[in-house]
């Protein structure tokens, strides 16, 4: 009878002493990914692990500052126990030309390794930015009545619109109103003597 080896129990943090390949999760929960097969997303988790290495090493597009890997399909063949065909089906099913499009591959020509450029599993756009409301239109106060504020709902909007409105205020100060003016006159007062 064979013997049964039984595994014993992760403690503390010995879990930290091995290396893990990150496989994203919307890779396995996205619908968009649902398709793609497991050794595909086990395999663009090896490519994203050769990533930080090529950046490390400056494998950068001179014009564009893109990463590129280098991950022939003998090394792909060997750590993941398959066979050419069934790497480079694997590669296939990532390509853009005949898969999901997770990464790019250029050839080099004779004698030379593919660069593999590995694309980002989400879109960098943003939604449109919907426009500012409006400001509220300054009013000068001349005077800060009472408030209760144990009563407000929200004291601190309170005392913020009062400040608003106290600094426009200043900033934008009524014109002045013009004084009375003063009419002179000149009265000879010589001939009143006399």
């Amino acid at each position: 009878m064979p013997e049964i080896i039984l595994s014993d129990y992760f403690y503390g943090d010995e879990s930290e002493e091995f290396v893990f390949f990150k496989i994203p999760r919307q890779l396995i929960t996205n619908p968009k990914f649902k398709h793609v097969s497991t050794d595909a997303k086990l395999l663009y988790g090896m490519l994203l692990d050769r990533m930080s290495l090529s950046a490390r090493n400056d494998w950068y597009d001179s014009d564009t500052w893109r990463v590129y890997i280098y991950y022939t399909v003998e090394e792909i063949c060997e750590d993941m126990t398959c066979g050419r065909d069934k790497a480079m089906k694997l590669l296939a099913e990532l390509d853009t030309k005949k898969g999901i499009g997770l990464i790019e591959r250029i050839k080099q020509g004779q004698g030379k390794p593919t660069k593999i450029y590995v694309k980002r599993f989400t879109t960098r756009t943003t939604p449109p930015k919907s426009a500012p409301p409006p400001p509220e239109p300054f009013a000068p106060i001349s005077e800060v009545g009472k408030i209760d504020f144990q009563k407000s709902k929200n004291p601190t909007l309170i005392i913020l619109r009062e400040t608003r409105q106290s600094l426009s205020s200043l900033i934008h100060p009524s014109p002045p109103e013009s004084p009375p003016q003063k009419v002179w006159r000149w009265i000879d007062t010589s001939e009143e003597k006399n």
